[in-house]
């Protein structure tokens, strides 16, 4: 452990647990600057939408002569036919094949945008196994797809780099021989992680504005409102304030209810994704700011255990030449044993966003260079390889866990 016989150094659990408390300090302070913020924003609408309906229900109860508690109470009412799927617009049933279809669709992608919900004690009873196998069966899919889409990043990214050598003349073309080169060039090359964050990005804005396009003319809504949808929809936050193919008839209808679920599950994938690369950059935001928090207690004890080691002998303790990378180094080398440390099969999970992304720059680093290295003999950790993001960090997790046994 780092921090043993150090009194200021932070060991293996105490680094963990400052990273996980940091990161839930800055999230409640995200959290108090957003609800700040909305409620500036929407707080003032809020009161005038209230003083305009009460003034609407005083107006109504006096010209019918009606009074407001019985006005309430059928309001009431209709408020308990709007949870059961009612409305005074001709809407699309909600309790058929192709309604409880888009319901459960909504419930396995976690999106849930509540406009139906069932009503009965056996539909709820079902809800919950339903879901609860559904969802995470989703979310293996959500990260295999995540890999895939590596895999197509990975091939764009090489074959821009190999166009770009060509120009400068870098890579020679034509023969077996200059193949050969041309594969030596490459080797050193890997793609940049922080390119995926913007091919995601720059993949889900296109996907959310196409949807959009089609979206505001079918449904009536404004374009600003149609990308607002998209955003709450495949990002699955799933307000439910808007939600698409609930009219009972549209111009093409089945067209566009395929094109529909086509949109919400590339956005969902995209997005999901986009959020798993980002997340790994927010934890390399949290180890930065801990190193300049601590930077100035560790180093000095860092030294001072550095200094005690080189008299100290203990089994299993063994000194490595110069030239040689420990599988507890956190650098980052550009060797085919360096890679494997990076992908969590020789590494220990102190810093599970460096592992994180040291894993998804290693896929894009093989399927760049023509698919993952064949390792000489499996090893026990190769049953739980693979993953981005959070299902990397649970991955490497076990396998750290089984690999003690």
């Amino acid at each position: 452990m780092a921090g043993r016989g150090c009194s200021c150094g932070p060991g293996h659990l105490n680094e963990d647990n400052a990273r996980f408390l940091l990161l839930a300090a800055l999230i409640l302070l995200y959290l108090l600057g957003g609800a700040a913020v909305f409620s500036a924003l929407e707080l003032a609408h809020e009161r005038q939408a209230k003083q305009r309906w009460e003034e609407r229900l005083a107006n109504f109860s006096r010209g019918h002569n009606l009074s407001r508690e019985e006005l309430r109470g059928f309001l009431r009412h209709y408020e308990e036919a709007t949870r059961a799927g009612i409305r005074m617009d001709n809407v699309r049933p909600r309790w058929d094949f192709t309604g409880a279809f888009y319901f459960v669709g909504t419930v396995v992608s976690t999106i849930g945008f509540g406009m139906t919900t069932p009503a009965t004690v056996g539909g709820k009873i079902f809800l919950i196994f339903y879901g609860l196998i559904g969802c995470a069966s989703t979310i293996l899919f959500f990260n295999l797809f995540l890999e895939r889409l590596i895999t197509v990043i990975a091939y764009i990214m090489r074959s821009c780099h190999q166009r770009q050598l060509r120009r400068r003349g870098a890579l020679p073309a034509g023969s077996l021989k200059a193949a050969g080169r041309g594969a030596d060039s490459l080797a050193g090359w890997k793609p940049s992680v922080y390119y995926v964050m913007l091919i995601l990005c720059s993949a889900s804005v296109l996907v959310s504005c196409g949807a959009s396009a089609v979206y505001a003319p079918m449904e009536g809504w404004s374009y600003f409102d149609s990308l607002y949808f998209c955003f709450v929809a495949f990002s699955t936050i799933g307000f439910g304030d808007l939600v698409s193919s609930q009219g009972a008839q549209y111009e093409s209808q089945g067209l566009y209810r395929l094109a529909n679920f086509v949109f919400i599950l590339t956005g969902v994938c995209c997005i999901y994704s986009l959020f798993n690369v980002i997340s790994i950059l927010i934890k390399q935001t949290v180890n930065w700011i801990l190193r300049k928090v601590d930077g100035r207690c560790v180093q000095p004890c860092h030294r001072r255990l550095a200094r005690s080691r080189r008299n100290a002998v203990t089994p299993g303790n063994v000194r490595h030449p110069p030239g040689d990378i420990s599988t507890e180094t956190d650098g980052v080398a550009d060797s085919d044993t360096d890679g494997r440390r990076l992908s969590g099969e020789m590494i220990s999970m102190k810093d599970s966003s460096k592992v994180s992304l040291a894993i998804l720059q290693k896929q894009l680093s093989e399927m760049a260079n023509g698919g993952p290295h064949q390792a000489g003999t499996p090893s026990q950790e190769d049953e739980f390889s693979g993953g981005v993001g959070a299902f990397a960090i649970m991955n490497n997790r076990l396998a750290e866990t089984s690999g003690d046994r």
